[in-house]
């Protein structure tokens, strides 16, 4: 079998290279031959046909990367040839970007062998073409708006780029530059040479510019050209940043007079940067189109229907708990990327899930992983499946993890996989036996239902300080169903006095709790001692409980920033509200 022959892209492959992706008809930006061209030297691309599909090569910080395969061909033929490459020069393959029928299709034809990942940062902003145009609607005024005091002086026109005006264009993208000196950075100074590449091939790669003047000085311009049958893709904005309405300007105009015949708009994705989000997702996108890297690898994302039997197994074996708790999970909270496995003898063997919180660090929210279920099957231990799989999560999410080790036990096993406590659990109220109080004594508060929303927001408002571990919405109301689930009851304490001043949520307490086997296990509360000895009476002939338990739980973290810094912020913390 001969293998894939590599060539540097040149102009001459733009003709196969348009019929292969006019075949596959993509949607993300990647998937056009002047978006490879351009950016060619920077990422070293390479490409190359076989069984009738193409397949680019390119490095991303001197890491070897493919496209999928791109058109009618065999695709598995291509991907097994990959694979066969990478293992000779030892290796992963790193396919990117994948398209979520791609991860489908790899899960299939490679089950237990890719690690498949989104990546937010690569995301592409899809918007309706008509809603540019006319930016109707009340989410669109501020952009009218803008629009409108640009227009004021009525000394504006728009034209297309062309021989006559392409100098003119350039010299305006010195001027930018010098506008944004103080902010000016390497990413910058790259996407400005791939920028003049566009310019010096605009004609043979098929771009299209458009460019606005004012005062008869250029002051925006655009660049782009047609993705697929419905989708055109914008490459290149710039317009001076000191002048109101520019962007949204050459926005509109570009969008009406270049893509009138698609139905669709591509802006390609954020890269990460917190300003191109804002304004991205400003203009409301149709589409955030998930774009996903493929890494072969023996630790795997778990699928949450090829893998729940094997979830299962792993679960029940190891914790005990019953079927439908583990389905209750499963159900609300796993998603395609926060559970990774390990797989041998064919089924998965060793599982643990990474669940989104945020640190607070000053001013700043920090975010982390919540480490939940680590989990071996008893036959399969010993081998160092646990560790790897938290190495590998270190690895890919690159941000601090953070744990509380189910058994005291367990505190040394996971010192020696790299985490260091950031303070041990502890009990903060045993009780037994609660005497009764009066009824006049019981009558000084009441007890209400409360939404995630609130409990948010009582939660963040009471207990913030540096070092708070914060769950947003989503994660509080399945903790409060899952509690619901096992028994236990989430509520909001209004007090007497509070009820004659105010009764809005923040003024309330809450209060999440648990009967098990005549133990009241308090989950968390941000009562009052003196409240919560008033309290407690009512609440445990309520739950027919004898005893009370309320435990701090011990928390550990593995991060590669400063971990001195990461066990000052976490010492003096807050964290008591787990999914255990």
């Amino acid at each position: 079998m001969s293998k894939i022959e590599f060539h540097e892209i040149t102009l001459d492959d733009k003709a196969w290279m348009d019929a292969r992706f006019q075949e596959d008809d993509r949607n993300a930006c990647e998937y056009t031959f002047a978006n490879n061209f351009v950016w060619r030297k920077v990422y070293h691309v390479e490409v190359a046909e076989k069984y009738g599909c193409a397949v680019i090569r390119f490095e991303e910080e001197g890491v070897v990367m493919y496209s999928y395969p791109i058109g009618a061909g065999d695709r598995r033929k291509v991907i097994d040839e990959l694979i066969e490459i990478c293992r000779e020069e030892e290796r992963p393959l790193i396919m990117s970007p994948l398209s979520e029928a791609d991860r489908e299709q790899m899960l299939t034809w490679y089950p237990e062998q890719f690690l498949i990942q989104g990546d937010r940062n690569d995301y592409d902003y899809i918007y309706s073409r008509e809603k540019l145009a006319t930016l109707a609607g009340k989410k669109m005024h501020g952009k009218r708006n803008h629009i409108a005091r640009f227009q004021d002086e009525d000394d504006w026109c728009y034209e297309e780029l062309n021989d006559s005006n392409i100098e003119e264009c350039r010299n305006m993208t010195y001027t930018w530059i010098k506008m944004r000196a103080e902010k000016w950075n390497e990413e910058m100074e790259l996407e400005m040479s791939v920028l003049h590449e566009a310019f010096d091939h605009r004609k043979e790669l098929g771009l299209v510019g458009g460019i606005i003047r004012k005062a008869g000085q250029i002051v925006a311009f655009s660049i782009g050209e047609p993705l697929n049958s419905d989708t055109y893709v914008v490459h290149f904005e710039k317009a001076f940043p000191d002048m109101q309405g520019a962007y949204p300007m050459i926005n509109q105009q570009f969008v009406l007079h270049a893509c009138e015949d698609y139905t669709y708009v591509n802006r390609e994705e954020d890269t990460g940067d917190p300003g191109l989000r804002k304004a991205k997702m400003s203009y409301y996108p149709e589409i955030l189109l998930k774009k996903y890297v493929a890494i072969s690898s023996d630790v795997i994302f778990a699928d949450k229907d090829r893998n729940r039997e094997e979830i299962h197994k792993i679960w029940e074996t190891c914790f005990g708990d019953e079927a439908e708790l583990v389905d209750f999970y499963l159900d609300k909270r796993m998603t395609e990327d926060n559970m990774l496995l390990i797989c041998q003898d064919g089924h998965a063997v060793s599982m643990a899930s990474f669940l989104d919180i945020n640190v607070r660090d000053g001013e700043e929210w920090k975010p982390a992983k919540y480490v939940y279920a680590v989990a071996t099957l008893p036959e399969y231990r010993g081998r160092g499946y646990a560790g790897k799989i938290l190495k590998k999560a270190e690895e890919i999410f690159n941000m601090p993890l953070v744990l509380v080790p189910a058994e005291k036990e367990l505190v040394g096993y996971y010192r020696k996989v790299g985490f260091t406590e950031a303070y041990p659990s502890e009990r903060l109220l045993e009780k037994q036996d609660v005497p009764e109080l009066s009824a006049a004594e019981l009558n000084s508060y009441s007890v209400e239902e409360i939404t995630a929303a609130e409990y948010q927001k009582i939660r963040e408002q009471k207990l913030m300080r540096d070092g708070f571990i914060a769950w947003d919405e989503a994660a509080i109301r399945f903790a409060m169903d899952f509690n619901c689930f096992c028994g236990g009851r989430t509520v909001k304490v209004v007090w007497s006095d509070d009820i004659s001043r105010d009764e809005s949520a923040e003024d309330a307490d809450i209060l999440m709790y648990c009967p098990e086997n005549g133990t009241l296990h308090i989950i968390e509360t941000t009562l009052g001692e003196e409240q919560f000895e008033e309290l407690l009476p009512e609440l445990m002939a309520q739950t027919k409980t004898e005893r009370l338990v309320y435990d701090r739980k011990g928390i550990m973290v593995l991060s590669s920033d400063d971990q001195d810094r990461q066990e000052r912020l976490l010492a003096d913390g807050y964290f008591a509200l787990s999914l255990a």
